[in-house]
């Protein structure tokens, strides 16, 4: 029994030796960590705006809710009369707000209650696309009781090809820092690697009147559109050899 022991223990003994020196293996194959150049580019493209969207509307204040009702529903109504008068059709005029609440007033030196009037504010939201007319429509708005316009916004309703030109000028502005850096570090590019896009395309706005009195006084509304500014910007990683 003795003699058979012995070649057992041999192999088991050799056996514990190549599992411990196995894992040694894979830390030997392990690949370098890979070197990139990360560069951001921009570029930007101006258009002359072609579409106005502004918020126009009525605040009333009365005794009661039925007569402020009443004199809100006959004020808007002849607001968009007017807005059709320009030639605004009806799917470019939706409504954008609607409410009524009483409002108590005090009496600001002894704080007694002097009574409840209530408000009703009535706004819609209007596209206007022969943008050259704007100035005119707003003083038509005014006249016809529009006391609350709360801002415009100008833009361009096709801004595609503007994007990519946009795009493709921050590519090239990308690669062309790479490039000088590259120059300048001594080293070589080598393949693209990675490349993320971001465009931004923010509103024009112009103003606000805020809530006013009566609208017969208004005077004439200078409009000027200005310009859009579709920008973007490209990350863009490149391989360093």
């Amino acid at each position: 029994m003795k003699r058979t022991a012995l070649p057992v223990l041999a192999i088991l003994i050799a056996s514990l030796t190549l599992s411990a020196c196995g894992p040694t293996t894979v830390v030997a194959n392990a690949l370098p960590p890979q070197r990139l150049l990360n560069v951001t580019g921009s570029g930007s493209v101006y258009l002359q705006p072609d579409v106005a969207y502004i918020n126009i509307g009525v605040h009333t204040e009365l005794a009661t809710a039925a007569d402020a009702v009443a004199e809100n529903s006959d004020q808007t109504q002849k607001v968009i009369d007017a807005l059709k008068s320009f030639g605004v059709k009806d799917i470019d005029i939706r409504t954008a707000y609607f409410s009524i609440y009483p409002s108590v007033q005090y009496d600001p030196q002894t704080n007694e209650r002097l009574g409840t009037y209530y408000v009703v504010d009535n706004s819609v939201y209007v596209t206007v696309r022969e943008i050259e007319k704007l100035g005119d429509l707003l003083d038509a708005t005014l006249l016809a009781g529009a006391n609350s316009v709360n801002s415009i916004q100008f833009d361009a309703e096709d801004k595609s090809e503007a994007i990519k030109e946009a795009r493709d000028a921050a590519v090239k502005d990308a690669e062309q820092q790479a490039q000088e850096l590259a120059a300048a570090a001594g080293i070589s590019l080598g393949s693209l690697q990675r490349i993320d896009f971001f465009s931004t395309v923010p509103p024009e706005v112009f103003g606000g009147y805020g809530k006013g009195g009566g609208g017969a006084e208004a005077a004439a509304v200078p409009i000027q559109t200005g310009q859009l500014t579709i920008a973007a910007t490209v990350s863009v990683s490149y391989e360093v050899k």
